[in-house]
Order: structure tokens, then C-alpha cells, then sequence
């Protein structure tokens, strides 16, 4: 009859969700305990259960001893033929160069982000931003003594390269993409400089300009081409 047909779907129904929350249960704890002992191995397997982690392909990093002399080599033939000095403002316009004050630089210390990674100076980001009023009158003197003398202190240009592969499979040195760890106050110290730049170029600059220019992207830009096109066709006999 149809209420037995009822129960029986009914008793079937239960029995499935209890299996389901069983076998749940039971795959819970042989993830769980992948961790409660000290092998590494376990703990990387749960980890990889628990974000359905399938491995892909393992890159081939090439771990030798000469692979870092080879990307060395690689990444510094791009300035290799940079042997030009530096070029200097001529006698009379020295009241051009930018100056920096302590308040500035004291501003730009403590907008360091104490969590990402210091560069090759050693000179930490959580220093920089808890003792910016101590070390700012110092900084001060050797950015505005850099630009004077148009020479940038060769601790500040010092960078440490991290190869990081672009690809799965490394054939040759370009599928290695470079990220380059500079110096923080080397930074700060650019950016205090692009701030001068860049308050000199309103008069001059396009108002179409989009590239190099805050809170301005290519979407800007193909916003305004889709809208110059659009009012253009609105318009009548313009076709």
C-alpha cells in the first residue's frame, strides 16, 4: 500500500543520512589523525585531503650548485652595458634639486609595512616604523646629500633576487620570473622623491594620461574610449 511505500522510503532515508554522517565521522578522524603524531609526511598528506591538493607537477628547480652563478649572470647582463655616470644638474641650477624634510621622511617610515620582507641592508621594517622620529633627522641628511650629489649610496641599490618559476617545467633561465628584495629606506626614499615629481607634472600633464598616475588604470581608459563612442553615435548625422 502506499503508507508502507511511505515508511519504507522513510527508513531508507534515515538509513542514508546515517551512513553519510558515519562515513563523515570516519573520514574526519583519519585526517585528524594525520596530526597527532610528529611525521612530517602525515601532516603534509592531511593538509593535501583537506584542500584536495592533487600536486600537478613538480617544478624542476634545477637545485645545483651552479644554478645561482647561471641566474647571476643572466639577470645582470641587462645592466652590463649601463656604464654611463650619472648625469649632474650644470653649475647655477642647483636650487632645482628637490629637498626633503625630517617630517617627510618620519611620514614615510611610519607607513612601512611592518610584514612584508626587509631588503639585503639588514635594516628591518618593524625598526623603521618604531624608531622613524629617531632615525629620520639621519636619513634626512643622506637623501638630500644624494641629491645633491646625484649619487645613490651603494648599500641603498644593493637587491636580492628570488628566482620564482613562471611555469610547471623549467626549460631555460626566462621561465624564472625575478623578485627583486630592495631596501626599504631605499624606497621610502623614492617614493619621497616621486612625490616631488609628481606635484610639478598637473600643468603639463595630458588629462588623458592614465599610466603612471594614482587612482587611474586601464579600465579608466577604455571607460572613456566606450563613452567618447557611444556620444559620438548618440549624436544625430554622425554616422
Amino acid at each position: 500500500s502506499d503508507h508502507s511505500l511511505l515508511e519504507s522510503y522513510k527508513k531508507a532515508r534515515y538509513d542514508l543520512r546515517r551512513t553519510i554522517r558515519l562515513a563523515k565521522r570516519n573520514y574526519r578522524d583519519r585526517v585528524e589523525s594525520n596530526y597527532r603524531g610528529s611525521e612530517l609526511r602525515r601532516m603534509l598528506n592531511g593538509l593535501g585531503a583537506i584542500t584536495d591538493y592533487k600536486g600537478g607537477g613538480i617544478c624542476d628547480l634545477r637545485l645545483s650548485s651552479s644554478l645561482a652563478d647561471e641566474l647571476n649572470a643572466h639577470y645582470a647582463c641587462f645592466e652590463a652595458n649601463n656604464t654611463s655616470p650619472a648625469a649632474k644638474l650644470p653649475v647655477g641650477q642647483e636650487s632645482c634639486t628637490p629637498s626633503i624634510s625630517v617630517s617627510e621622511v618620519v611620514r614615510s617610515f611610519k607607513a612601512v609595512n611592518p610584514r612584508k620582507t626587509h631588503g639585503p641592508d639588514g635594516i628591518h621594517n618593524q625598526v623603521l616604523r618604531a624608531c622613524a622620529i629617531q632615525l629620520a633627522e639621519v636619513f634626512t641628511d643622506i637623501f638630500n646629500l644624494s641629491l645633491r650629489l646625484s649619487v645613490s649610496p651603494t648599500c641603498f641599490k644593493r637587491t636580492t633576487i628570488v628566482p620564482v618559476p613562471k611555469t610547471p617545467a623549467i626549460t631555460c633561465l626566462n621561465d624564472y620570473r625575478p623578485v627583486a628584495l630592495t631596501s626599504t629606506a631605499m624606497k621610502c626614499f623614492e617614493r619621497l622623491v616621486k612625490t616631488h615629481i609628481c606635484s610639478s607634472l598637473p600643468v603639463t600633464m595630458d588629462p588623458h594620461q592614465y599610466a603612471y598616475c594614482s587612482n587611474r588604470s586601464t579600465d579608466d581608459a577604455i571607460a572613456l574610449t566606450v563613452h567618447s563612442a557611444l556620444t559620438h553615435l548618440d549624436r544625430k548625422n554622425t554616422y
